[in-house]
């Protein structure tokens, strides 16, 4: 029973981590970190990402553009990118690590003490990744509202306003804080019995067989 749990706390950690990364990875490159609404012509809308800034129009589709240099954008676009990169590299790498120490692979069975080393390291891995997505989501949030208060700014210009993929970088970051801690607990929590195997077995009956020889011993 206590096996069973474990795996199925390992299956959701190592889930919700994937999930993490998927969303992370999303949110590197979608366009809508910010959006931009036009009071003088409500069919155009625009929106920005790490990567592009993209126009909207109802009737002429959406047309995007690369940003040219990386030098000249602001500092927390260029940051967010730097981060966003580790946060889906230190992903991809936590899911390998945390993959190959889950209870339920007969990969590298007979040494548990390995695959509770993978475990952790992939919590921990996940624990950073969620942090490297966190941040630059906030920060770029953080500049988003004070320039939408900024008073100096003249009331008939346009602000940007929060975008879809804002959320979506919070909902990742949190859904690998999350896998990580679960796998990072079940790591923690007591080694059960190995599932029996040819090896568990072998075990048992050298483990027998001594036992039988101490009583023999005894009765002579």
């Amino acid at each position: 029973m206590a096996l069973v749990v474990r795996s199925v706390a390992q299956l959701a950690g190592i889930s919700l981590s994937l999930l993490g990364w998927v969303l992370s990875c999303l949110t590197n490159y979608l366009p809508q970190w910010k959006n931009l609404n036009l009071d003088l012509n409500e069919m155009e809308n625009w929106t920005m990402g790490l990567w592009q800034v993209c126009v909207v129009q109802e009737e002429g589709g959406t047309q995007c553009k690369d940003f040219e240099s990386f030098l000249a954008l602001p500092a927390e676009l260029r940051i967010s990118r730097i981060l966003m990169f580790l946060s889906n590299g230190l992903g991809l790498l936590g899911l390998l690590a945390s993959g190959f120490g889950l209870d339920c692979l007969r990969v590298g069975e007979t040494r548990p003490g390995l695959k509770k080393g993978l475990r952790i390291l992939g919590g921990t891995v996940f624990w950073a990744a969620g942090v490297a997505t966190l941040v630059p989501v906030s920060w770029v949030a953080h500049v988003t509202v004070q320039e939408f208060w900024d008073e100096t700014m003249p009331e008939i210009m346009p602000r940007w306003e929060f975008g879809e993929a804002l959320f979506l970088g919070w909902s990742a970051g949190f859904s690998l804080l999350l896998g990580g801690c679960l796998l990072n607990c079940v790591a923690c929590v007591t080694q059960a019995a190995p599932a029996p195997g040819p090896y568990a077995v072998v075990e048992t009956q050298c483990h027998r067989q001594h036992l039988e020889m101490k009583k023999a011993r005894l009765k002579v």
